[in-house]
This record gives C-alpha cells, sequence and structure tokens, in this order.
C-alpha cells in the first residue's frame, strides 16, 4: 500500500475510483481511519457493508524475470529478461551486462546450458581460461 501512495503522489490526476478503492482495502488496516476517509468522499453509509474490490489477475502478471547467470557453473549476476527471451537474447544480454561481460572477454564458449525462465549457465573451454579470471 505505501508503494501505491509513493506511485499515486507522482500522478497528475487522482481518479475517484481508484481512491475509492484504495480506502477499502485500507480498512482491514486501518478501520478508523479508512471510515473517515470514506465519510469525506461523501458516503453516508458505513464502509463496512460496501463490497471488497475485486482483483483484476491480468494486473498482476509480470512480464519480465531476473535470470541469474552462470559462469563455469558459479553464479556471476543477473539480468532482467521477458519470460519468452530466447536462449541467444538472453546470452546477448548477458554478454553486455558489465559484471558478467569481464569474464567472457577474450574466452572461447565450450557450451551454454539455457532454462528458460530458470538460468543461463556459460561453460568457458578450459584451455583458454586464464588464471586471473577466476
Amino acid at each position: 500500500m505505501i508503494e501505491f501512495l509513493n506511485a499515486a503522489y507522482k500522478w497528475d490526476k487522482h481518479p475517484r475510483s481508484i481512491i475509492e478503492a484504495f480506502v477499502l482495502l485500507l480498512s482491514p488496516y486501518a478501520p478508523h481511519m479508512a471510515e473517515e476517509l470514506w465519510l469525506r468522499l461523501g458516503y453516508s453509509n458505513s464502509l463496512a457493508y460496501e463490497n471488497f474490490p475485486k482483483a483484476n489477475l491480468e494486473y498482476m502478471k509480470d512480464s519480465t524475470i531476473v535470470l541469474p547467470v552462470q559462469i563455469n557453473g558459479k553464479t556471476r549476476g543477473t539480468i532482467q529478461i521477458n519470460k519468452t527471451c530466447s536462449e541467444d537474447d538472453a546470452f546477448r544480454l548477458a554478454s553486455v551486462d558489465v559484471k558478467i561481460s569481464k569474464y567472457l572477454v577474450g574466452q572461447s564458449i565450450k557450451k551454454r546450458i539455457y532454462v528458460p525462465g530458470k538460468i543461463l549457465n556459460v561453460i568457458l573451454d578450459r584451455k583458454n581460461v586464464e588464471v586471473g579470471s577466476r
């Protein structure tokens, strides 16, 4: 609820329907304050008899995920990708990431293991791995 308020402070307009829903959601946590706000919104009856707002599951879906990236089995960083990201796109994003790219520079890649939505593991060719990059 605090995150909502922080975002709402930045809005130019505050739609009444959003404020009413927020006051209804506030009522289990701060019932006396919510009742006062409900009266100030112009309602004469208690909000205790109002229907609780319904959650729209479409708004709760997150289209991006944080994908851990491993180099030779050790987690070296994370990247933020779309859920439908391909292996090539995930590797491209990892290779331009500041934390991860330093392990890939000048190295030959033996294998890439990508589990969509779970992990990207890059196996380097051990012949070319320098002592300082471990």
